[in-house]
C-alpha cells in the first residue's frame, strides 16, 4: 500500500494528523510544500492538504485525482475555497471536528487488499426470468468473500429472501445520512448477515433510489473490501441505473429459453452501455444454449436451472442455495469461474 500524503508546515496541525495517523497504525508521506508533495500526488491514497500550504499547492496546477481533502484547524475562509477548487478538494475536514473520521478512513486504508474486487451485475432479460435468484446465489456461492447488494427499491428486498428483515444492521436508508467517504470495514462490519452473506438492501418501505453519491461510495467500498461485489439490477434505466451499470466489470443477463424470453432478452441487452461486458445465463428448458447465444450475439455462461424447490426455500427466507449440487449452486459456481477466468486474461 502507497503511503497516504499529508501536506503542511503548520506543527499543530502536522502534529494532530500524524498523532490520528498512529492510532490508525499508518505511516504517512509528509510534504512541507506543493513541489515536494506533487512527486507522490498521484500515488497515494489519500491527500490532506493543509490550509497553510493550499494557495502555494493550487499555483503548482497538480493534476486531478480523488480522495484530495482540505485539512484546517477551525473554520475556513471563504477566500480559501476557490484554491481548494484548484488543487480538486472534495471536502473540507476540520480538526479535531473530522478526527474520528480521519482515523477510520487511515485504519480503512491499512486494511486494503492490493487488488479491487469484481463486480458482476445481474439483470432480468425479461419478468420473471429469476435474476434476484441468481444474484443470492452468487452471493452464497462466494460466501464470506462476497457482498450482495439490492439496487431494486421496487423489488421484494434481498432481505426477505435470506429472512434479515428484523435483522440488525446498515441498509440503504441509513448509508443515505453519510456525506463523506465509506469505509470498507465499516460497511462490511455493519451489514446485516446471514451466514457469511452480507447484504445492502431496503427498510420495508424504501424511498426510492439513495443520492448518487451514496451509490458510489458504496460500491467503491464494497470493492475494496469484498473479492465479487453481486448487484441485483433493475430493469427500468434512468441515470443511476446507467452509472450503476456501467460500473459493473460484468452484467450476467438471466433468460427464459423462449422465443418470447429471446426477444425480451434482446431489448435489454440493447440498452447496455457496453454490451462486450454482458454474459447470458439461460434458466429454465425450451433453446439449446447454441441458440441463444446466436439470436443475442452474447455467449451463455451457465443453465441455472428451473427447480420449483428454489421458490419454496426463498419463501421461507432460507436463502436459494442450499445444497452444493443443485444445478443453481453449479450455475453459480460456473459463473463465478469464468469471470474470474476473463478478469485473468484481461489482466
Amino acid at each position: 500500500m502507497n503511503a497516504p500524503l499529508f501536506i503542511t508546515r503548520d506543527d499543530d496541525l502536522l502534529d494532530e494528523l500524524l498523532r490520528l495517523a498512529a492510532a490508525a497504525g499508518v505511516t504517512p508521506e509528509v510534504a512541507g510544500d506543493g513541489r515536494t508533495a506533487l512527486t507522490s500526488w498521484s500515488s497515494a491514497p489519500l491527500v490532506l492538504v493543509g490550509l497553510d500550504v493550499l494557495e502555494g499547492l493550487a499555483r503548482c496546477q497538480p493534476p486531478r485525482r480523488d480522495g484530495v481533502h482540505l485539512a484546517a484547524r477551525g473554520e475556513v475562509p471563504d477566500a480559501s475555497l476557490r484554491h481548494a477548487l484548484a488543487v480538486h478538494a472534495e471536502a473540507v475536514t476540520s480538526f479535531p471536528k473530522s478526527s474520528p473520521w480521519l482515523v477510520e478512513q487511515l485504519t480503512d486504508l491499512g486494511n486494503e487488499r492490493p487488488q479491487r474486487g469484481q463486480v458482476v451485475g445481474v439483470l432480468g432479460g425479461s419478468g420473471g426470468a429469476g435474476a434476484s435468484i441468481l444474484a443470492a446465489a452468487l452471493a452464497q456461492v462466494a460466501g464470506s468473500s462476497g457482498l450482495l447488494i439490492d439496487l431494486d427499491p421496487l423489488g421484494p428486498g434481498l432481505d426477505r429472501v435470506f429472512g434479515l428483515e428484523r435483522a440488525d444492521g446498515v441498509r440503504w436508508e441509513g448509508l443515505g445520512q453519510t456525506t463523506g467517504r465509506i469505509s470498507a470495514q465499516s460497511l462490511r462490519d455493519g451489514l446485516p448477515r446471514a451466514g457469511p452473506v452480507g447484504v445492502l438492501t431496503w427498510g420495508s418501505t424504501p424511498e426510492g433510489w439513495p443520492a448518487t453519491f451514496t451509490v458510489r461510495e458504496a460500491l467503491s467500498a464494497a470493492r475494496r473490501g469484498h473479492d465479487v461485489v453481486v448487484l441485483d439490477l433493475p430493469r427500468s434505466g434512468g441515470e443511476l441505473w446507467c452509472e450503476t451499470v456501467s460500473r459493473c466489470d460484468r452484467v450476467l443477463v438471466v433468460v427464459r429459453p423462449t422465443l418470447a424470453g429471446v426477444a425480451s432478452a434482446a431489448r435489454v441487452l440493447a440498452r447496455l452501455p457496453d454490451r462486450s461486458r454482458a454474459r447470458v445465463v439461460v434458466r429454465g428448458s425450451g433453446l439449446a444454449a447454441s441458440d441463444v447465444t446466436a439470436a443475442l450475439g452474447v455467449p451463455v455462461v451457465a443453465d441455472a436451472g428451473d427447480n420449483r424447490r428454489v421458490a419454496e426455500m426463498v419463501e421461507l427466507g432460507l436463502g436459494p442455495v442450499q445444497g452444493r449440487r443443485s444445478a443453481l449452486a453449479r450455475a453459480a459456481r460456473d459463473c463465478l469461474a469464468t469471470l474470474s477466468g476473463e478478469a485473468r486474461v484481461a489482466a
